[in-house]
């Protein structure tokens, strides 16, 4: 497992990053001094990942305070980074509410890395014996801070010996698929190759995916999720072709105030990632209907239709 705090790290002065942008060519670290630097970080993916941007938000509000910033002025500005991972505002609204900032920020830290570490114990039984799943963008270490939410499962499901092979796509635009997720298989020994998105359905149609595994960026009361663009077009041809989708969260992840997906923010991002030439539209997530989903697995156990029943949420069945 890549080490929490190689990841990202809180120190005296500085917020530390291993940036993501560089991988996997280079393993560099990116220093942030300002709540300000920390907030382009994250728009700019060199720390990326739901609850990886929920943790480098709460160090950078931990870093302004202690450096003498404007304490609401770094509230505002880290939450307006990146608006649909709702795991940044919750782990703000976090440290923003405890006396010594720093000591919550590092208890979030280690937290989640619990949190899918229990949740990839929960997501074993999914797994078959010789089970070749596919995955989509990446929910690793990298994303989560330190173990991994859909990796982690899979890591789970290959250590216990039912996981054959990963299909990873390379996931469209930025490549999170072929540059991160690929990456950290290959740190852990696992089997996989990397797939152009538009080769999903036919290696589905030639049998060669038993299961899709995502992680999410945000889960509305009824199920339905944002993650990273294509995990909808996955979810509909899992569905066609009979295969179960499992999604990989956190309950940091949870978004109890959203009814539905419909209600969730989707960021749009510069064009310029797709080419630099035509007009370009660039949106970052889509969001997955609850209904094609046939679980989603969470440190609390795992959660079967209707989700709004089952969830671990405020005036649900499944609140712990």
């Amino acid at each position: 497992m890549l080490d929490p705090e190689r990841i990202l790290r809180l120190e005296d002065d500085r917020v530390v990053f291993l940036d993501q942008r560089r991988l996997p060519g280079e393993e560099v670290e990116l220093e942030c001094r300002s709540a300000d630097e920390v907030a382009e970080a994250i728009r700019t993916l060199a720390v990326r990942g739901a609850p990886s941007i929920g943790i480098a938000a709460a160090y950078g509000y931990a870093l302004a305070v202690r450096v003498g910033e404007d304490p609401e002025r770094a509230a505002r500005v880290l939450a307006g980074s990146r608006p649909t991972a709702v795991n940044l505002t919750w782990a703000l609204g976090e440290v923003r509410g405890a006396s010594d900032p720093a000591a919550r920020a590092r208890a979030l830290h280690r937290e989640e890395v619990e949190r899918c570490r229990r949740m990839s114990d929960h997501a074993v039984p999914l797994f078959a014996h010789g089970t070749r799943a596919l995955t989509h963008c990446n929910a690793g270490g990298l994303a989560t801070a330190g173990h991994g939410s859909a990796v982690g499962a899979l890591r789970a499901a290959w250590a216990a010996g039912l996981l054959e092979r990963v299909l990873v796509d390379e996931t469209r635009p930025l490549l999170q698929g072929s540059r991160l997720t690929a990456w950290e298989l290959e740190q852990a020994g696992i089997p996989h190759a990397v797939i152009a998105d538009s080769a999903a359905a036919h290696m589905m149609s030639r049998g060669e995916v038993d299961c899709v595994v995502t992680g999410a960026d945000r889960i509305a009361r009824n199920g339905d999720t944002a993650n990273k663009i294509g995990t909808y077009s996955l979810a509909v041809l899992a569905f066609h072709h009979k295969l179960p989708l499992y999604v990989v969260a956190p309950t940091s992840t949870l978004d109890p105030s959203l009814e539905s997906g419909a209600e969730i923010p989707i960021e749009e991002r510069d064009g310029a990632e797709i080419t630099g030439r035509f007009p370009a539209l660039n949106p970052a997530f889509d969001v997955t209907p609850g209904g094609l989903i046939s679980a989603i697995v969470t440190e609390e156990g795992v959660h079967r239709p209707p989700y709004v029943d089952s969830l671990p949420l405020p005036g649900g069945r499944g609140a712990a």
